[in-house]
């Protein structure tokens, strides 16, 4: 497993690029790896940094409670969902991102509690999936400032939809992760992608092609 000192960098790297890309802009978005797992430590970019000039000192290491290891360090608000990710789907790194596309229909579909998307092929980038006719459904939970009550909705979702590679927030951005930072990054890649092509059929008046790929609600079987 990298060391802190490897991940922060890397990390660092990785919330640049995203922000190049508009998922991640101005002070939005969080990214962490986990650095030891027992005890667990975990590296999570700090509260309130500039994700287009993110540098590895703006990437701090917090315990198994969100608590930073290092004086006076703010993590991330949203640490402890990250913590909840790594311990639910043993991830080995978590991306936060706010874009366009993610926040928009995580809004249009938030009364359906989910979104399915199946049928491109992109979707074989997801780790395990083998075909384009794979359904993959991202559950959307409601936004909060309680932190804590995210949390508790966070395992809840993971605990309901065990193949899903991601979740969003309603109004607020999508939440994926990975056996390391690679996959997680390949997994925000291929999951805006989707996003995007989804957003911009529906807007464009897809009719049946897009009413197939959109879920009416979270039953079981988008699972």
């Amino acid at each position: 497993m990298p060391s802190f000192s490897e991940l922060a960098p890397q990390i660092a790297e990785t919330g640049r690029g995203l922000a190049a890309r508009g998922w991640a802009l101005a002070t939005a978005g969080n990214f962490s790896a986990v650095v030891r797992r027992d005890p667990l430590v975990l590296a999570i970019s700090r509260s309130g940094a500039d994700k287009g000039r993110l540098t590895a000192a703006d990437i701090l290491q917090v315990d198994g409670k969100g608590l930073p290891l290092e004086a006076d360090a703010k993590p991330s608000d949203e640490t402890v969902v990250h913590l909840a990710v790594v311990r639910e789907r043993g991830a080995g790194a978590v991306l936060h991102t706010h874009s366009v596309w993610n926040t928009l229909l995580s809004e249009a579909h938030g009364d359906a509690g989910g979104l399915e998307i199946s049928g491109y092929e992109m979707l074989k980038a997801l780790a395990g999936v083998r075909s384009h006719e794979h359904r993959e459904w991202l559950p959307i939970l409601p936004n909060t400032q309680d932190y804590g009550r995210m949390t508790r909705d966070v395992v809840d979702a993971l605990g309901k939809h065990g193949a899903a590679h991601a979740l969003l927030l309603r109004g607020h951005g999508l939440y994926t992760w990975g056996k390391d930072l690679g996959e997680a990054q390949r997994h925000v890649e291929a999951l805006e992608f989707l996003l995007e092509v989804t957003g911009r059929l529906q807007a464009a008046g897809g009719g049946l092609r897009a009413a197939a790929r959109v879920g009416a609600g979270g039953r079981d079987g988008h699972d």
